[in-house]
């Protein structure tokens, strides 16, 4: 959905991990592996405060990112954060297959693990979600009409 966003605002897209990639020259899964989560998410709060915030982005970050060393806070005050809400069911088929089973935290588990973990993370992380600026309910939208809502409700801010 940031692509998109950035596409049709006519401004640069970043995604977080992909950033850490960069900077790092491993994979996410080799980082986590190699420097374990307090490392990777000390690396991760790095990357995104580096980010320029003198020009407009679209920054796509993972889920744990608004969660740590006060990052929904400098996010907040930096820029428009957006929560596309899906339930634990959702946010599952979402990340079946290939997707899921990369990230690190998921790896090992099957589907019934996943699902528990997803509802534990959801019930972890939902106080900071719950704190960024636009929070739209995506579970019965589709890709146009959420993209539309995103667009019209962050021309409004």
């Amino acid at each position: 959905m940031g692509k998109r966003i950035a596409r049709k605002a006519g401004i640069p897209f970043v995604d977080l991990d992909q950033k850490i990639v960069e900077e790092t020259g491993m994979s996410i899964t080799d980082f986590f592996a190699i420097n374990g989560e307090n490392v990777f998410r000390q690396t991760e709060t790095q990357m995104l405060r580096t980010i320029s915030n003198t020009e407009a982005n679209v920054i796509s970050t993972g889920g744990g990112t608004p969660c740590f060393n006060d990052n929904i806070e400098w996010m907040n005050e930096n820029g428009t954060t957006v929560y596309l809400k899906l339930p634990p069911r959702a946010l599952l088929k979402r990340l079946s297959g290939k997707e899921g089973t990369s990230r690190p935290l998921l790896k090992g588990k099957n589907e019934e693990q996943i699902l528990d973990f997803i509802i534990m993370k959801l019930s972890e992380r939902e106080k900071f979600y719950e704190q960024a600026n636009l929070i739209i309910d995506v579970q019965n939208m589709n890709p146009k009409l959420v993209l539309d809502l995103l667009i019209t409700k962050l021309q409004s801010k």
